[in-house]
């Protein structure tokens, strides 16, 4: 026999268009297709498909039915070889087991807990008295009851055990309800509390469809985050699924394109506006693994995050996870201070499909910016601006691709296409290289900090313990700032997957072995956000340093009056950035003291 999980991942993984394509030719109507009848002798087309449904019907005769009762009627195949059959198309290895009457889903208790669960939630919302402002609350933001109902929305009431007893009069017990995440408890008490209270409640599925966990929004008096997702269990793990990616495969596919927002209401709101194809990541940044999960299903993506710099920050770094599947991504810019809901409940469909028809690739948006901010004229400014182009022309895994970027680059920055192809190179080994002396992608100076100690250590081991401070500590520095090559890999795949619990492939020897001591004895750490900031802030001051020695060099050893004046400037210039970044580690250095014909100014001493 072959288990349930397995023909589940097949029925749902299966294009019944492509497979019934195979045997007869379909012509699309609309979002279905139709064909003549393979059942039955007719004339006029009568046998529809409708992918989005992932069945098959025929008005003629009546037959009817999913992608396996397909292949089995038109090839005569057994349930078991229909399976195997749609499993090769849909590339999922198929396992056959010993046919065992008492075999259950070892986590058959917790899908039953999640299943129970969302209804619970549904009859609160709909609850004449309890849901009622709920049930307003989701009118204004657009979200009709049809569209509600698909989605399996409810409401959680103000109540601190109203699901754990219902569970209780149903045979669900505490301990099935806590492996579940449903209820949870505290320091102050061990008796379990419901987890989700005065929240509107959002079921997440699985391509499956079954329910492996929820996530709430705060509405109502009750206190909290504005957003509380159900922690990780053996049936969810957020890392590597996907807000209405099962409702929305087909439609994916049928495009070739992904609409990626940020949250559970942009998903509903735009479903709800008749645009099908979206989907949104599960409070995290955007993993590897889920771009994995896309790239079965598209080609493209269109990344619709908050029009703010955060928005912006989140939408580079999920562009080059997308790029690393092999999805090309495209930037909707959309008006200052709005987000895909907002924009579909205000303007319309129509207005919202505007701009995502004039959203810009990645990297042509990345150029925009730095041409807006006037960061590709001097020298310095290229050098930066060359450093936050190079994680999207690292990530780009398509060689074709990475040849257009790096064209690009060239002509927008004048760097020479095989500088720009060494660097590229130099940065994408980052994760195989194992000596923690490799050249530091922006200079050459500086030395290995001790392994275990100084602030990237710090940064590091407070990132480790709370994984959300990777987008503060991102937005402070990038991968350039590590010189020892060890923790720049660790860092560069915690900003890849900033859920990461284990080494990933091709990291190098030395960069596992730290990480796996981090892992295992992390230092505590108080008020983690704060030692990020002051880690990075060092970190910086570190970088400026270097370039600072750097130049003292120089301008020993510069071969005319000209190129000493240039280097003089810069390094004036970085001694007070420096200074104004970080005073409190501050000391003062005798700069180069010009001597008789310099032609500099006199013998001053300045810090």
């Amino acid at each position: 026999m072959i288990p349930d999980d397995q023909v589940e991942e097949v029925r749902a993984r299966s294009d019944i268009v492509a497979v019934i394509g195979e045997h007869i030719p379909l012509k699309r109507a609309g979002k279905d297709y139709r064909a003549l009848c393979p059942f039955h002798e007719e004339k006029t087309p009568s046998f529809y498909v409708v992918p989005s449904k992932g069945f098959y019907k025929c008005f003629g005769c009546g037959e009817s039915g999913d992608v396996f009762s397909f292949v089995m009627k038109r090839m005569g195949l057994d349930f078991t070889e229909a399976v195997k059959y749609a499993g090769r198309k849909a590339g999922v290895e198929v396992r056959e087991v010993k046919a065992r009457p008492e075999y259950q889903d070892p986590n058959r208790p917790l899908y039953e807990a999640n299943a129970f669960a969302r209804e619970y939630y549904r009859e609160q919302l709909a609850d004449a008295e309890i849901g009622r402002l709920a049930r307003g609350y989701l009118k204004e933001r657009g979200i009709d009851a049809d569209t509600a109902e698909g989605f399996g929305i409810g409401f959680a009431p103000d109540e601190w055990r109203g699901l754990r007893t219902a569970a209780a009069r149903h045979g669900i017990d505490d301990a099935i309800l806590l492996d579940a995440g449903l209820v949870t408890t505290s320091e102050r008490s061990e008796e379990p509390y419901d987890r989700f209270r005065s929240r509107i409640i959002f079921p997440i599925e699985g391509l499956t469809g079954k329910v492996i966990a929820f996530g709430g929004r705060l509405f109502g008096p009750g206190k909290g985050a504005k957003y509380l997702n159900s922690p990780e269990t053996p049936v969810y793990h957020k890392s590597e699924e996907l807000y209405g990616l099962g409702r929305a495969r087909h439609e994916i596919r049928k495009e070739g394109a992904v609409l990626l927002v940020e949250g559970y209401t942009d998903v509903v709101s735009l479903v709800a506006h008749e645009i099908p194809n979206v989907v949104a990541s599960l409070g995290t940044a955007l993993t590897s693994v889920q771009a994995r999960l896309l790239a079965r299903f598209a080609s493209k993506a269109f990344l619709l995050y908050d029009s703010d710099m955060a928005g912006l920050r989140a939408t580079f770094r999920a562009a080059d996870v997308l790029l690393g599947a092999g999805i090309h991504p495209s930037v909707v810019t959309l008006p200052r201070g709005e987000d895909p809901d907002s924009v579909a409940r205000r303007e319309g469909r129509a207005a919202l499909m505007g701009y995502v028809e004039d959203a810009v690739d990645v990297l042509d948006r990345k150029l925009q910016i730095l041409t807006r901010r006037d960061r590709l004229s001097s020298s310095n400014d290229i050098r930066d601006a060359v450093d936050r182009l190079l994680p999207t022309l690292r990530a780009t895994s398509d060689p074709t691709l990475r040849d257009i970027y790096i064209t690009q680059v060239e002509k927008k920055t004048g760097v020479p296409r095989a500088t720009l192809e060494q660097e590229v190179s130099r940065v994408r080994a980052v994760h195989a290289s194992s000596s923690p002396r490799a050249v530091d992608a922006r200079s050459t100076v500086g030395k290995t900090p001790k392994r275990g100690v100084g602030p990237p250590h710090q940064l590091l081991n407070a990132v480790l313990q709370d994984r959300q401070l990777i987008d503060t500590a991102s937005e402070l520095i990038g991968p350039e700032h590590f010189v020892d090559m060890a923790y720049r890999a660790i860092f560069l795949a915690l900003l890849e997957n900033p859920e990461l619990k284990s080494a990933p492939e091709h990291m190098a020897p030395d960069a596992v072995n730290r990480l796996e001591k981090l892992l295992a004895s992390p230092e505590p750490v108080e008020d983690g956000a704060r030692v990020v900031r002051d880690a990075a802030t060092r970190m910086q001051s570190d970088a400026l340093q270097r370039r600072e020695d750097e130049l003292r060099r120089g301008i020993r050893e510069a071969p005319d009056q000209e190129d000493k004046r240039k280097q003089l400037a810069e390094l004036d210039q970085r001694v007070k950035k420096r200074r104004e970044i970080d005073p409190s580690h501050w000391t003062p250095a005798v700069r180069h003291r010009p001597g008789p014909g310099d032609g500099t100014a006199s013998n001053q001493e300045r810090p």
